[in-house]
């Protein structure tokens, strides 16, 4: 897999695009009726609706700044309790699926927080009826270590997500869908490091290994 900067960051635009779609979509809803609606009860409930929808759109927009762009500045390393902030914003209205966190180090270099976050999307994507996820990292030796492990009924888990992850996705067949597994895979490979996944029916494991930049 050997596609250019230039792809990848329109891949990655379109898939933020298509997440966002809904809950910005919501807004609009929302202020239209509000428009038309004249009993205060209803109205009330449309303001309810409205700060929802803000709310669901700004926490995608902070995790997606992180997880596919330049948020965090330019520093070595990124407080976990951001990432873990993000991560829980993101589920924060999904009452089926339940984080479980174990963060070993303070602070990990900027691409292994940017792989924490996009391996949780990819096992918060693979739990469409709901389960569990346990997040773990910790910097060792100079290594980063990530462990994100799924667990629920009928794991949904698309095998070129897999491949993307392995760098092993031809170029013309990544999508939106597979942007960031191809995206930390090439975080991946710049650090000198690996990612790896195992699948069973209702278990997906994600691992990476990435060491320190000097």
């Amino acid at each position: 897999m050997t596609i250019s900067s230039l792809d990848l960051a329109s891949l990655l635009c379109s898939r933020l695009c298509h997440d966002m779609l809904s809950p910005v979509g919501a807004l609009s809803n929302g202020l239209e009726l509000l428009a038309d609606e004249r009993d205060p009860e209803m109205r009330q409930r449309c303001f309810e609706l409205l700060e929802q929808s803000a709310r669901i759109s700004a926490d995608k927009l902070k995790f997606f700044r992180l997880a596919f762009g330049a948020a965090g500045g330019f520093g070595e390393r990124v407080p976990v309790s951001e990432a873990r902030v993000l991560v829980d914003s993101l589920v924060a209205n999904n009452a089926r699926i339940k984080l479980n966190w174990a963060l070993a180090s303070d602070a990990l270099p900027k691409p292994a927080v940017k792989t924490l976050l996009n391996l949780a999307l990819i096992a918060i994507e693979a739990l469409p009826r709901g389960g569990s996820i346990d997040l773990a990292g910790e910097l060792s030796g100079g290594v980063s270590e990530i462990v994100v492990r799924a667990q629920g009924a009928r794991i949904a888990f698309d095998r070129d997500i897999g491949s993307a992850l392995e760098g092993t996705l031809p170029d013309d067949e990544l999508s939106s869908r597979t942007a960031p597994a191809a995206l930390i895979a090439t975080l991946a490979r710049r650090v000198g490091g690996q990612l790896q996944y195992v699948l069973s029916e209702d278990t997906l494991v994600l691992g990476a290994m990435l060491p320190e930049v000097a």
